[in-house]
C-alpha cells in the first residue's frame, strides 16, 4: 500500500476506533457485536482487524516461544487464534471466549483445527481451571469489558507462574478527554492500564506500539 494511501487507511481506522468506544455506556454492548458477527471479517473493518490481530500474533511469539495451551479473551470470530494456531503446531490447545454467541458460532463455523475450541462468556467470570494456560492474549476487547480489574484478576488467576499477557486496545493520553464522560471507569491511558495490571497481580509490564497511534500492545507475566 503506497505510503500515503497507508497513512489515510491508518488514520480512517483510528478514527474509527475512537468513535465506536467514545459512546459506549459502561455495560457490555454484546447485541452491537451479535449483529456484526457475519460480516465481522468483511470489508474494510475486517482488514483492519486481521492487520491488528497480525500484528498481535507476531508479537505473542516474542513473548512466548512455544505455548502448550492459549487463551484468546473477546476472540470475536478466532481470527487471532487460527493465526496463532498455524504458527505454534507444537499448542496442544488454543481457547477463545466471547460474550457474543454469534460470534463463537462464526468461529466455530470456520476453526478448520481440532486444537481450536470456543465458548461464549466474559472476562470477568472465565470458565477455566486456575493455572491452566501458558498465555493469554486480547485484542481490542478490553475496552468493552464491564470490570477491567475483575477481568484481568481472571486472566492472572488462569495463567501458570510465569505465564504471559498479551494486551491490545486503545491506550493513549489523547483519550484522556473521553475518560471524562461515559468512559470514565475505563483503563485507556499506559498510566491506568498499568495501576490494574500491578493489582491483579501481573509485574514486568513493557509497552509495545502496535498499529496506527493509539492501539499499543502491554506484555505482562504473572
Amino acid at each position: 500500500m503506497p505510503g500515503a494511501w497507508r497513512l489515510a487507511y491508518d488514520l480512517w481506522g483510528q478514527a474509527w476506533f475512537a468513535c465506536q468506544t467514545a459512546a459506549v455506556p459502561p455495560h457490555r454492548d454484546v447485541a452491537a457485536f451479535e449483529e456484526r458477527a457475519a460480516s465481522y471479517e468483511q470489508g474494510w473493518r475486517g482488514r483492519l482487524h486481521h492487520e491488528i490481530a497480525d500484528q498481535t500474533a507476531a508479537l505473542a511469539v516474542t513473548v512466548c516461544a512455544a505455548p502448550q495451551q492459549v487463551l484468546d479473551v473477546g476472540c470475536g470470530t478466532g481470527y487471532l487464534l487460527r493465526v496463532l494456531a498455524r504458527q505454534w503446531p507444537q499448542a496442544s490447545g488454543l481457547v477463545g471466549i466471547d460474550p457474543a454467541p454469534a460470534m463463537i458460532d462464526a468461529a466455530m463455523r470456520v476453526a478448520g483445527d481440532q486444537r481450536l475450541r470456543f465458548c461464549a462468556g466474559a472476562a470477568e467470570r472465565l470458565p477455566h481451571p486456575d493455572s491452566f494456560f501458558d498465555l493469554v492474549v486480547s485484542t481490542t476487547s478490553f475496552d468493552h469489558w464491564s470490570d477491567q480489574q475483575a477481568g484481568l484478576r481472571e486472566c492472572a488467576r488462569v495463567l501458570r507462574p510465569g505465564g504471559s499477557l498479551v494486551l491490545v486496545d486503545q491506550f493513549s493520553r489523547w483519550l484522556t478527554p473521553t475518560l471524562i464522560g461515559g468512559r470514565r471507569r475505563k483503563a485507556r491511558t499506559p498510566r491506568r492500564a498499568n495501576q490494574l495490571l500491578t493489582a491483579s497481580g501481573f509485574t514486568s509490564t513493557a509497552w509495545h506500539d502496535l498499529y496506527a497511534v493509539i492501539i499499543k500492545a502491554v506484555t505482562a507475566t504473572t
